[in-house]
């Protein structure tokens, strides 16, 4: 199973960007599709972007398009979210997740693998 390792999260003021980076081990990363997921306080888990294996594909829901940028390097078996025009209402713990692939839209249960979460907190 793969293991995943976010980095990147922090303290920003509204407007600003930030780089999320999520690294994988023990697994054939480029034969996973990868998604980003967050978790505000007091609320569900939801996904902010998602993308395919050959990064051809990608899925963003409406709080986030034209703001957020997922990407990956299978290379370097990484897999970034860039976060422009931040919100306070972005603040969450930002998770990467790994997965076979997802049908009509990605949902959480199509990612069997998470990391442990990394903090983005967006001040106003």
């Amino acid at each position: 199973q793969v293991q995943l390792v976010e980095s990147g999260g922090g303290l920003v003021q509204a407007g600003d960007s930030l780089r999320l980076s999520c690294t994988a081990s023990g697994g054939t990363f480029s034969s996973y599709a990868m998604g980003w997921f967050r978790q505000a306080p007091g609320k569900e888990r939801e996904l902010v972007a998602a993308i395919s294996w050959s990064g051809y594909s990608t899925y963003y829901p409406d709080p986030v398009k034209g703001r957020f940028t997922i990407s990956r390097d299978n290379a370097k078996n990484t897999v970034y979210l860039q976060m422009n025009s931040l919100k306070p209402e972005d603040t969450a713990v930002y998770y990467c997740a790994a997965g076979e692939g997802w049908g009509a839209t990605p949902e959480s249960a199509d990612f069997g693998s998470w990391g442990q979460g990394t903090q983005v907190t967006v001040s106003s």
